[in-house]
Protein backbone atom coordinates (compact mmCIF):
# COMPACT_ATOMS: atom_id res chain seq x y z
CA UNK A 1 0.00 0.00 0.00
CA UNK A 2 1.19 3.53 -0.98
CA UNK A 3 0.36 6.41 1.89
CA UNK A 4 0.31 9.90 1.64
CA UNK A 5 0.36 12.02 4.31
CA UNK A 6 -0.86 15.79 4.86
CA UNK A 7 1.12 18.46 6.19
CA UNK A 8 4.77 18.19 6.30
CA UNK A 9 5.35 19.48 10.17
CA UNK A 10 6.06 17.81 12.97
CA UNK A 11 9.42 15.76 12.55
CA UNK A 12 8.04 12.74 14.75
CA UNK A 13 5.88 12.05 11.97
CA UNK A 14 9.17 10.40 10.81
CA UNK A 15 9.95 8.45 13.57
CA UNK A 16 6.31 6.95 13.32
CA UNK A 17 6.72 6.08 9.49
CA UNK A 18 10.30 4.13 10.76
CA UNK A 19 8.39 2.64 13.70
CA UNK A 20 5.21 1.42 11.69
CA UNK A 21 7.52 0.54 8.46
CA UNK A 22 9.51 -2.34 11.03
CA UNK A 23 5.90 -3.83 11.70
CA UNK A 24 4.44 -3.56 8.44
CA UNK A 25 7.60 -3.13 5.57
CA UNK A 26 5.02 -3.48 3.02
CA UNK A 27 3.50 0.13 3.35
CA UNK A 28 5.04 2.46 1.22
CA UNK A 29 5.51 6.33 2.29
CA UNK A 30 5.44 8.25 -0.97
CA UNK A 31 5.86 11.54 0.53
CA UNK A 32 3.58 14.29 1.98
CA UNK A 33 1.10 17.10 0.68
CA UNK A 34 0.50 20.28 2.06
CA UNK A 35 -1.30 23.24 0.81
CA UNK A 36 0.75 25.87 1.49
CA UNK A 37 2.09 26.51 -1.66
CA UNK A 38 6.12 27.38 -0.12
CA UNK A 39 6.40 23.68 0.86
CA UNK A 40 6.04 22.99 -2.84
CA UNK A 41 8.70 20.42 -4.36
CA UNK A 42 10.54 20.50 -0.90
CA UNK A 43 12.01 18.36 1.13
CA UNK A 44 10.70 17.25 4.51
CA UNK A 45 13.39 14.94 6.50
CA UNK A 46 13.95 12.92 3.22
CA UNK A 47 10.56 12.90 2.20
CA UNK A 48 9.24 15.24 -0.75
CA UNK A 49 6.59 17.37 -0.28
CA UNK A 50 4.56 16.97 -3.45
CA UNK A 51 1.91 19.77 -3.50
CA UNK A 52 -1.66 20.20 -1.75
CA UNK A 53 -4.87 18.28 -1.51
CA UNK A 54 -5.27 19.48 -5.25
CA UNK A 55 -3.33 16.38 -6.12
CA UNK A 56 -5.35 13.51 -4.71
CA UNK A 57 -7.30 12.71 -8.29
CA UNK A 58 -3.92 12.49 -10.26
CA UNK A 59 -1.73 10.37 -7.52
CA UNK A 60 -4.92 7.66 -7.40
CA UNK A 61 -5.43 7.79 -11.23
CA UNK A 62 -5.37 4.31 -12.47
CA UNK A 63 -4.89 2.65 -8.92
CA UNK A 64 -6.79 -0.32 -7.34
CA UNK A 65 -9.10 0.34 -4.47
CA UNK A 66 -7.06 -0.35 -1.31
CA UNK A 67 -3.78 0.71 -3.18
CA UNK A 68 -3.50 4.34 -2.09
CA UNK A 69 -4.51 5.55 1.60
CA UNK A 70 -4.15 9.02 2.72
CA UNK A 71 -3.31 10.24 6.38
CA UNK A 72 -4.34 13.75 7.65
CA UNK A 73 -1.97 15.02 10.26
CA UNK A 74 -3.58 18.21 10.97
CA UNK A 75 -4.90 18.33 14.59
CA UNK A 76 -4.33 22.26 15.84
CA UNK A 77 -7.51 23.29 14.06
CA UNK A 78 -10.36 20.03 14.41
CA UNK A 79 -12.57 22.55 11.18
CA UNK A 80 -9.61 21.95 9.04
CA UNK A 81 -8.86 18.67 9.80
CA UNK A 82 -12.49 18.20 9.28
CA UNK A 83 -12.61 20.16 5.80
CA UNK A 84 -9.41 18.84 4.45
CA UNK A 85 -10.24 15.20 5.06
CA UNK A 86 -13.64 15.58 3.25
CA UNK A 87 -11.92 16.91 0.66
CA UNK A 88 -9.43 14.30 -0.09
CA UNK A 89 -12.62 11.93 0.24
CA UNK A 90 -14.65 14.08 -2.15
CA UNK A 91 -11.53 13.66 -4.28
CA UNK A 92 -11.81 10.20 -4.97
CA UNK A 93 -9.29 9.28 -1.97
CA UNK A 94 -9.40 6.90 0.84
CA UNK A 95 -8.31 7.74 4.70
CA UNK A 96 -5.62 4.99 6.16
CA UNK A 97 -5.16 4.83 9.60
CA UNK A 98 -1.75 5.70 11.03
CA UNK A 99 -1.28 4.15 14.51
CA UNK A 100 1.89 3.83 16.15
CA UNK A 101 3.12 0.00 16.33
CA UNK A 102 3.01 0.22 20.59
CA UNK A 103 -0.36 0.99 20.85
CA UNK A 104 -2.23 -2.21 22.02
CA UNK A 105 -5.32 -2.81 19.24
CA UNK A 106 -6.81 -5.84 20.24
CA UNK A 107 -10.68 -5.34 21.89
CA UNK A 108 -11.40 -2.50 20.31
CA UNK A 109 -12.95 -0.76 17.16
CA UNK A 110 -11.46 1.56 14.81
CA UNK A 111 -12.71 3.48 12.07
CA UNK A 112 -10.41 5.05 8.85
CA UNK A 113 -8.32 7.86 9.42
CA UNK A 114 -7.16 7.96 12.68
CA UNK A 115 -3.88 9.35 13.83
CA UNK A 116 -2.50 7.57 16.96
CA UNK A 117 0.76 8.64 18.64
CA UNK A 118 3.36 7.02 20.26
CA UNK A 119 2.40 5.10 23.90
CA UNK A 120 -1.46 5.71 23.84
CA UNK A 121 -3.17 3.69 26.06
CA UNK A 122 -6.47 2.26 24.67
CA UNK A 123 -8.53 -0.17 27.18
CA UNK A 124 -10.62 -2.99 26.20
CA UNK A 125 -14.70 -2.30 24.86
CA UNK A 126 -12.82 1.10 23.23
CA UNK A 127 -14.71 2.36 20.02
CA UNK A 128 -13.15 5.18 17.71
CA UNK A 129 -14.73 6.41 14.70
CA UNK A 130 -13.50 8.32 12.19
CA UNK A 131 -10.38 10.84 11.29
CA UNK A 132 -9.74 11.48 14.66
CA UNK A 133 -6.36 11.68 16.56
CA UNK A 134 -4.82 10.66 20.10
CA UNK A 135 -1.42 12.13 20.90
CA UNK A 136 1.39 10.88 23.42
CA UNK A 137 0.93 8.95 26.61
CA UNK A 138 -2.85 9.33 26.63
CA UNK A 139 -5.08 6.97 28.36
CA UNK A 140 -8.29 5.93 27.01
CA UNK A 141 -10.61 4.07 29.78
CA UNK A 142 -12.45 1.37 28.87
CA UNK A 143 -15.69 1.38 26.93
CA UNK A 144 -15.55 4.39 26.20
CA UNK A 145 -16.58 5.85 22.82
CA UNK A 146 -14.50 8.18 20.74
CA UNK A 147 -16.42 10.03 17.92
CA UNK A 148 -15.81 11.47 14.36
CA UNK A 149 -12.76 14.30 14.07
CA UNK A 150 -11.77 14.65 17.43
CA UNK A 151 -8.66 15.49 18.89
CA UNK A 152 -7.36 13.99 22.33
CA UNK A 153 -3.59 15.93 22.95
CA UNK A 154 -0.86 14.19 24.72
CA UNK A 155 -1.58 12.98 28.34
CA UNK A 156 -5.19 13.07 28.84
CA UNK A 157 -7.00 10.71 30.85
CA UNK A 158 -9.98 9.87 29.81
CA UNK A 159 -11.70 7.24 32.68
CA UNK A 160 -13.82 4.06 31.39
CA UNK A 161 -17.08 4.70 30.06
CA UNK A 162 -16.95 7.98 28.68
CA UNK A 163 -18.10 9.29 25.37
CA UNK A 164 -16.84 12.13 23.58
CA UNK A 165 -18.80 13.31 20.62
CA UNK A 166 -17.53 14.18 17.25
CA UNK A 167 -15.31 17.32 16.82
CA UNK A 168 -14.55 17.58 20.06
CA UNK A 169 -10.87 19.05 21.26
CA UNK A 170 -9.40 18.11 24.74
CA UNK A 171 -6.41 20.18 25.79
CA UNK A 172 -2.89 18.50 27.29
CA UNK A 173 -3.17 17.03 30.59
CA UNK A 174 -6.90 17.12 30.66
CA UNK A 175 -8.71 14.73 32.82
CA UNK A 176 -12.42 12.84 32.24
CA UNK A 177 -13.59 11.29 35.46
CA UNK A 178 -16.02 8.09 34.41
CA UNK A 179 -19.09 8.24 32.68
CA UNK A 180 -18.53 12.09 31.69
CA UNK A 181 -20.90 12.70 28.39
CA UNK A 182 -18.61 15.21 26.00
CA UNK A 183 -21.14 16.89 23.66
CA UNK A 184 -20.02 17.73 19.56
CA UNK A 185 -17.57 20.27 18.56
CA UNK A 186 -16.66 21.11 22.31
CA UNK A 187 -13.61 21.87 24.07
CA UNK A 188 -11.54 21.14 26.90
CA UNK A 189 -8.80 23.75 28.09
CA UNK A 190 -5.65 22.10 29.22
CA UNK A 191 -5.32 20.66 32.57
CA UNK A 192 -9.17 20.90 32.79
CA UNK A 193 -10.82 18.66 35.56
CA UNK A 194 -14.61 16.96 33.91
CA UNK A 195 -16.64 15.54 36.54
CA UNK A 196 -19.72 16.36 34.85
CA UNK A 197 -21.26 16.33 31.46
CA UNK A 198 -20.75 19.19 29.23
CA UNK A 199 -22.78 20.13 26.24
CA UNK A 200 -22.53 20.21 22.26
CA UNK A 201 -19.70 23.63 21.48
CA UNK A 202 -19.19 24.47 24.28
CA UNK A 203 -15.83 25.69 26.11
CA UNK A 204 -15.00 24.20 28.81
CA UNK A 205 -11.73 24.59 31.46
CA UNK A 206 -10.66 25.03 34.92
CA UNK A 207 -11.16 22.08 37.87
CA UNK A 208 -13.21 21.59 38.46
CA UNK A 209 -14.52 22.30 34.46
CA UNK A 210 -16.71 25.29 34.13
CA UNK A 211 -18.36 26.81 30.43
CA UNK A 212 -17.20 29.72 30.15
CA UNK A 213 -18.36 30.53 25.90
CA UNK A 214 -19.48 28.87 23.10
CA UNK A 215 -17.39 27.35 19.87
CA UNK A 216 -19.39 29.23 16.94
CA UNK A 217 -18.46 25.92 14.60
CA UNK A 218 -21.01 25.69 11.63
CA UNK A 219 -21.48 21.79 11.38
CA UNK A 220 -23.71 19.16 12.86
CA UNK A 221 -21.51 16.39 13.10
CA UNK A 222 -17.79 15.38 12.53
CA UNK A 223 -18.50 12.46 10.08
CA UNK A 224 -16.36 12.34 7.05
CA UNK A 225 -18.30 9.77 5.63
Amino acid sequence: MKIYLLGAANPETIRMIVAVQRTAPNLVFAGFLDNDPVKKHTDFYGYPVLGGIDLVPELIKNSVPGEVGFVNLITGNLVARYETSKAIIAAGGSLTNFIHPSVELFMSRWGSGNYIQEGVIVQAGVTVGDNSSIHMGALIGHESTIGNTVFIAHAVSVSGCCEIGDGTFIGTNATLLPRIKIGKWATIGAGALVNRDVPDYSVAVGNPARVIKRNEVQYGDGRVY
